[in-house]
């Protein structure tokens, strides 16, 4: 939610005035929205959304299946946000429809039990363990988005009690990929930073949450993040979904203290950019990787470009030919929403195998866990950017750098 001080329509939806009048429906926003892409129709675009948004608050129309799957189906990636010349806040109005019809209507079984798992760290460590051992015995379905290979042990590492950083370990990653965790943290030492984990007490973000339109459960997360981590230090994200919901805090919250902790937020990789000359020179060969832009570090952060810089002294970088299209993971998109998420993805890995193409790179990058696992269950090599650094960073002996 946003701006509670401008005026809102008098619909069903509430819907700020200046918000919704601001699309003008020149459709520039087309090209870059990815269910309109593989569905070429309008309800799947920005500009139809709008639309009907429009249609419900003025009256017109009344929410119906089609309008809700309308809704249901946007993967708020904001891809068309960034390419909008009106600045239309579509993430802002879609966000606010969700939690309106939210309040309306169950929340699906499948997102019900999964939102109820990732807030209890306890629960999510014991249920990826026993998906771990089904993985490892093939008792799992292929198209369970997990990662390739789950972790059996306990992930965890003993943290600090304080830290010239905070490194924000969330939920998912914690449990899912401790070893992006474990390559974050050492890129960050080797740079002469001290990095205390948010671990458990911090837990969830609530990106999900609020991506579901479930404010309530959002703000509540919210409450207990800002309460775990220590008001005087840079907080760091390796996670682009997790660092676009921390820096909406303010917002989301409202409160002078949720803006001040969201101008903490930082992604790992900005921090590092501005740090760059602290930083170790590279041990061993130049590697090439193919860079993937998760949307929440592409369009809801804007600071991509911080990737590239971070790499640039440790690896060859291949650029793909979509402009940044969503790879389809969104979240829990690829569970809600499989059939289309799975279209979407297919433009994404025909991008990524053009690139292998003509380059010879085998591996992708990508800092987002839900892109990642999503990228992999396609048969791709994904790794995290600074993985890749701490390789560089480490030497081919794997020992600590030397220099």
């Amino acid at each position: 939610m946003t701006d509670s001080s401008s005026s809102r329509t008098g619909g069903v939806l509430g819907l700020r005035d200046d918000a919704l009048a601001s699309c003008v429906a020149c459709g520039l926003c087309l090209p870059h929205c990815p269910t309109y892409r593989v569905t070429g129709d309008e309800r799947y675009s920005p500009r139809g959304r709008i639309a009907l948004m429009r249609s419900v608050e003025e009256g017109v129309m009344v929410p119906d299946a089609e309008w809700l799957e309308s809704m249901d189906t946007c993967i708020l990636c904001r891809g068309c946000e960034t390419a909008c010349p009106s600045a239309v806040p579509f993430g802002e109005l879609m966000t606010d429809t969700r939690t309106v019809v939210a309040a309306g209507r169950r929340v699906p079984f499948r997102l019900r039990v999964g939102l109820s798992v990732l807030v209890r760290p306890r629960l999510l460590r014991w249920v990826s363990r026993v998906l771990a051992l089904l993985q490892r015995l093939r008792l799992l379905p292929g198209r369970l988005p997990l990662p390739v290979r789950l972790p059996l042990r306990d992930p965890r590492q003993k943290g600090r009690i304080g830290g010239d950083v905070v490194l924000f370990t969330g939920c998912v990653m914690d449990a899912w990929q401790p070893e992006v965790h474990a390559a974050v943290e050492e890129v960050l030492e080797a740079s002469g930073a001290t990095v205390l984990r948010s671990g458990d007490a911090a837990g969830c973000c609530g990106a999900l949450h609020a991506h579901a339109g479930l404010d309530a459960a959002a703000r509540a997360l919210a409450g207990r993040v800002m309460a775990a981590i220590p008001a005087d230090v840079p907080v760091l994200v390796d996670s682009a979904g997790c660092g676009a919901a921390l820096r909406a805090y303010g917002s989301l919250v409202g409160t002078p203290e949720a803006v001040a902790f969201a101008s903490r937020v930082r992604d790992v990789h900005e921090w590092l950019a501005e740090n760059i000359h602290r930083m170790p020179a590279p041990v061993g060969e130049r590697t090439t990787v193919i860079v993937q832009d998760p949307c929440h570090l592409r369009h809801a952060q804007g600071c991509h470009a911080s990737v590239r810089s971070v790499l640039a002294p440790y690896a060859e970088t291949v650029e793909l030919d979509d402009e940044g299209l969503c790879c389809g993971a969104g979240g829990a998109f690829s569970v809600l929403q499989s059939e289309l998420a799975s279209e979407v993805r297919l433009r994404k890995t025909a991008s990524i195998k053009r690139a292998m193409a003509t380059t010879g790179a085998a591996t992708v990058v990508s800092a987002n866990p839900g892109c990642a696992i999503y990228l992999a269950a396609a048969g791709h090599v994904v790794r995290h950017p600074l993985e890749v650094v701490a390789e560089r960073i480490r030497g081919p002996q794997g020992g600590a750098h030397g220099g």
